[in-house]
């Protein structure tokens, strides 16, 4: 069996979407610093959850070569 290419390209997509996932986030820092603690805290836990969704296709497609699930 050959080597996939998926998997490194997969990888290194991973690795972009975290680098521009968390400079779009600091990039907002001197507006949501101005915000009350609680909303800030809010924030800050939901951009940091909200980045795994687009994983979840993606680690299916590095393994399958596929975006969904076929249906049967």
């Amino acid at each position: 069996m050959t080597p996939s290419w998926r998997k490194p390209a997969g990888a290194f997509a991973i690795v972009a979407l975290i680098i521009i996932w968390c400079v779009a986030v600091a990039s907002l820092s001197r507006i949501v610093g101005q915000w009350p603690v609680l909303i800030q805290l809010v924030f800050y836990v939901f951009t940091g959850i909200v980045w795994i969704l687009p994983l979840k296709p993606l680690l299916l497609w590095m393994e399958t070569g596929r975006w969904r699930v076929p249906k049967d």
